[in-house]
């Protein structure tokens, strides 16, 4: 099974991909993010679009968003 390789911020949380449009979740919580994650397994190389980078375009409050969103859900993997 393909474990999670890519991230995009979307609607204010996070989507994450095993290989090339292959959705596996999407959340707006750390709960969520790190579930996905622990469930889907996390590949060795991660990769994240920029729109993590300029998350307010994508429903966050600051650019950082997403990435404190990240940040938050590998604490709990």
């Amino acid at each position: 099974m393909k474990k999670i390789d890519f991230l995009d911020a979307h609607n204010g949380g996070i989507r994450m991909y095993a290989g090339v449009g292959n959705l596996k979740g999407w959340s707006k919580t750390a709960k969520g993010v790190a579930y996905t994650l622990k469930t889907c397994g996390i590949a060795e190389t991660m990769m994240g679009s920029s729109s993590m980078d300029f998350a307010s375009e994508e429903g966050f409050e600051t650019d950082d968003g997403a990435m404190l969103l990240l940040k938050r859900a590998l604490e709990l993997v």
